[in-house]
């Protein structure tokens, strides 16, 4: 089997390469996780909560080793390889803090005197996770799942495996049963045969809806729960009243965190035509300031891309949309040399039709959508087969919650910056997915929720 190759995207070079796991390998592996996971769903609650407790405090003490591990794997900047990891410590401690009420048995209104409902686990949950948040993406579904009792068995992106495995790393040695948690290394060609093996109960997948599609019909066929947290190419909507420094400070970080390459990032600016051209110059300027370079750097913004393939695909949604009639207003584009850099750019004048207006576009280019009030905001906004997030900017909030109301998203915001949060469910509607991440939602997504009818007294 040809290794998987670790490229450091700021240099274009291979760091390293890991070998594939063998059929023999998976198959001991998944005995491993079935008996693990037998052993850890008898662990009482409160056992459970402390072991993510502990896998919280192995984060926060490695924190720079793995900060400087996602740098090295996908290119994000230092700054942000920090911050995913405090994330990630966050997540594990909110639901060994939370969870365990989240899980208590309840007994509906008006339900049947002695009928109650119980959470229990469903068995190995697979996660096939996407590069772009290597430990995040991860965790904000392995640690509600891992609280729940299941096992998981994380299938990453090929180009972060050494992520991966020092995930692997930071959930051991903290309480869990042995094998609880694994990382799996096969190609994407091999997942459908671990999807069907009836030791997996449940699948759960971020990443293109392409992956989605693949990995839910195997889930289908097999009959298993599937989550599926996909793309997204979400509206941000400024009206003709939108205070205009809050909404271009927080479109600069919406659109140009992790060099673009974030599903729930701001996608398609819709900007009012009584504003517009203030709002692209203002963007303009803004961006022009952001500081591209070595993302091991504490003062870079924009770090490269995380593959070569990813840069070619970015850039031909550009061109393409330049050759329809879009203009760029800062000027951006593939940077010549070494590594996978790409120099952020604004287009304007951007049409449905147009590349980046149809496609989900990742990477640091922001597309700016000139609209005439809030009905055509509206119109274009919901114009998109996709429905992950959106954000609306203008002082009339009355406005701003109706339009809020009528987007078609899993989430919306207004007036402030939309990002995950593991109090609240995540997750989106039409090619975005189904099913939800985080909050209740998320715990509850993996367990069977088991009625007991039980006699008086018992």
């Amino acid at each position: 089997m040809t290794p998987f190759k670790s490229i450091n995207p700021a240099t274009g070079r291979e760091a390293t390469s890991f070998e594939e796991h063998t059929p023999a390998q998976v198959e001991a592996i998944l005995a491993d996780m079935r008996n693990a996971q037998r052993c850890w769903r008898n662990f009482r609650l409160d056992e459970r909560a402390e072991c993510l407790r502990r896998v919280a405090d192995n984060l926060a003490e490695r924190a720079q080793d793995y900060a400087r591990l996602i740098t090295a794997e996908m290119g994000k900047p230092i700054g942000e390889s920090l911050a995913e990891i405090t994330r990630c410590a966050n997540v594990c401690r909110f639901y060994a803090d939370h969870g365990p009420a989240m899980l208590a048995p309840e007994t509906p209104e008006g339900a049947p005197q002695g009928a109650r409902i119980v959470h229990e686990p469903l068995g190995i949950v697979l996660a096939v996770m996407p590069w772009n948040f290597p430990f995040w993406q991860v965790l904000r579904a392995a640690a509600p799942a891992l609280l729940a009792g299941n096992a998981f068995l994380c299938k990453h992106a090929p180009s972060v495996t050494g992520c991966s495995l020092a995930l692997e790393e930071a959930l051991s040695g903290v309480g869990m049963s042995d094998g609880l948690y694994r990382a799996l290394v096969v190609r994407d060609e091999r997942v459908a045969a671990v999807v069907e093996d009836p030791r997996v109960r449940a699948v759960s997948l971020t990443g293109s809806r392409r992956a989605g599609a693949a990995v839910a019909e195997a889930a289908g066929r097999a009959v298993k729960k599937c989550v599926l947290e996909l793309g997204g190419s979400d509206p941000f909507i400024v009206l003709a009243d939108a205070d205009l420094d809050l909404a271009v400070h927080t479109a600069v970080g919406a659109r140009f965190y992790n060099a673009g390459q974030t599903c729930i990032s701001a996608k398609r600016f819709l900007v009012d035509r009584q504003v517009v051209r203030e709002f692209e110059e203002r963007l303009t300027r803004s961006v022009g300031l952001l500081k591209m370079g070595d993302p091991l750097r504490p003062e870079t913004r924009i770090g490269p891309m995380a593959r070569a393939d990813l840069r070619e695909a970015l850039d031909r949604q550009v061109r393409g949309s330049l050759d329809m009639g879009a203009r760029m207003i800062l000027e951006g584009g593939p940077v010549p040399g070494e590594g996978f850099f790409y120099r952020p750019a604004v287009l304007a004048g951007v049409r449905p039709g147009m590349p980046v207006f149809e496609e989900e576009v990742f990477g640091p280019v922001a597309s700016v959508t000139s609209v005439d009030g809030p009905g055509e905001a509206l119109r274009l906004a919901n114009q998109t087969r996709y429905g992950l997030g959106a954000s609306v900017w203008t002082r009339d909030l009355a406005l701003g919650a109706k339009l809020a109301g009528n987007i078609e998203a899993g989430n919306v915001a207004v007036n402030t910056l939309l990002k995950s949060d593991p109090r609240l469910p995540f997750g989106g509607v039409k090619d975005s997915g189904y099913g939800r991440e985080l909050g209740r939602s998320g715990l509850l997504e993996f367990v069977n929720a088991k009625v007991l009818r039980l006699p008086p007294g018992a």
